[in-house]
């Protein structure tokens, strides 16, 4: 079952909670909120400090880019956290996304098989790098296409840093209001539209799968 907060406290911290039990929490995080706390001024308020106000065990486990919205989730305690940031490791957590691209994506499916790798002088700007950069892999699925954007589903494969901005910037179809690496003067978009729609894994305390969505808001 799911235990919720009280309403008016949610609305208060700006913090759509999806999910709560005594092992987690799911929330809802908005586009421009960071998942944690940053280093420059500012960048305090996050989406963990927002949930850790209304369940003060919760522990960061993943992350989204700030610039992303979508399913976060926060495990309730150590021992939990440790569990689910190896269920996240060992690639055992199921990661679904929406975004909107640029152009008219070839095909109704495929995947981007890129390595990626920091881009040092330019951080935190990300590269496909086939010398230094790590393996990753998105696959994608057309839903819809008009007017000169494609819609798309994307599952990655393994989570690195910018991942899904980089892959879809790398074949020439960048995410509409990527303010890093799409060549939009001016943006496409006041945000970047990428939004993490599903997570499916298997809960720490029972086992027994687990599944949560949440629509895209554009």
């Amino acid at each position: 079952m799911s235990i919720r907060p009280c309403s008016s406290r949610t609305e208060r911290l700006n913090l759509s909670v999806v999910h709560a039990d005594p092992a987690w929490v799911v929330v809802d995080k908005p586009a421009g909120l960071p998942s944690v706390p940053g280093r420059a001024p500012g960048l305090q308020d996050c989406a963990a400090s927002r949930a850790q106000a209304l369940y003060p065990d919760a522990l960061v486990v993943h992350r989204l880019d700030m610039a992303t919205s979508g399913l976060l989730l926060l495990a309730r305690g150590v021992d939990r956290q440790r569990l689910l940031s190896r269920a996240f490791a060992e690639r055992r957590v199921q990661k679904c996304y929406e975004a909107v691209v640029h152009g008219a994506l070839p095909g109704d499916s495929g995947q981007i098989d890129l390595p990626l790798a920091a881009d040092w002088p330019n951080r935190p700007r990300q590269q496909v790098d086939h010398v230094r950069g790590k393996p990753s892999l998105t696959h994608w699925r057309v839903l819809l296409r008009a007017e000169g954007r494609t819609r798309v589903e994307l599952t990655p494969v393994t989570g690195r840093s910018h991942q899904l901005r980089v892959h879809l910037a790398a074949i020439g179809h960048p995410i509409v209001g990527d303010r890093l690496y799409a060549d939009d003067t001016p943006p496409a978009s006041e945000r970047l539209l990428l939004h993490a729609t599903r997570l499916a894994l298997h809960h720490p305390d029972t086992g027994a799968p687990a599944r949560f969505c949440s629509a895209a808001p554009f």
